[in-house]
């Protein structure tokens, strides 16, 4: 039989970059969820205040082998 793979996607944040939220998110998600294969960055987008950056945010689809109970 062939593996199944769930696909969800997930959003990080960072006050320093892109880069950092997208890793971010990713790293908190495989606390949680066994066998993550594949990460791609869909949608970049920041949160403003006072006319300035205060947040990075990636949202970002992400593959898991799926594990029935």
């Amino acid at each position: 039989m062939g593996n199944i793979y769930k696909v969800i996607e997930i959003i990080g944040s960072s006050e320093k970059s892109w880069e950092e939220a997208a890793r971010n998110a990713v790293e908190t998600a495989a606390k949680s969820l066994k066998e993550i294969r594949i990460a791609e960055v869909k949608e970049l987008d920041m949160r403003v205040e006072e006319g300035k950056v205060a947040e990075y945010r990636a949202k970002l689809r992400v593959s898991f082998k799926y594990l029935p109970a």
